[in-house]
């Protein structure tokens, strides 16, 4: 099994984020992708139109998710992985921690890309975006 683990800045607030990546309205508007969940202990989740599947296994207001995580490419009978997201409030945003861990073997690497091309970036854009849009109203 691989573990892996990366960090982002992300421009917007940490209880921002924690709500966008559970709410699966939310989530589906900051990837881009059809998402389903809620921000529930116990509660199963989709993304990216069903290639992950999981369940919240431990949820902390703005500071932390855990969860059981499985993409559909995983070995029929393969334990899910456990995926840590961390929040951190910093200047100019969010230090957005993922630790990655109980990866099958040859998957951590592109995972890691993964995250980085699906994730940190459309969120950067979507709370970029969002930002934006606020500020024009006025």
């Amino acid at each position: 099994m691989e573990k892996i683990s990366l960090k982002a800045l992300i421009p917007a607030l940490p209880l921002q984020i924690y709500d966008a990546w559970l709410e699966g309205r939310k989530h589906t508007e900051m990837t881009g992708s059809r998402a389903t969940g809620y921000a529930k202990e116990g509660k199963d989740f989709t993304a990216w139109d069903g290639y992950i599947t999981g369940k919240n296994v431990e949820l902390v207001d703005g500071k932390k998710i855990v969860q059981s995580w499985r993409a559909s490419e995983f070995a029929e009978g393969a334990p899910d992985s456990k995926l840590e997201i961390t929040f951190k409030r910093l200047k100019g945003g969010t230090q957005v921690t993922i630790n990655h861990s109980n990866i099958p073997d040859g998957m951590g690497a592109g995972y890691k890309k993964g995250w980085i091309d699906y994730y940190f970036k459309p969120m950067t854009k979507y709370f970029t975006d969002k930002a934006k849009a606020k500020k024009d109203k006025f």
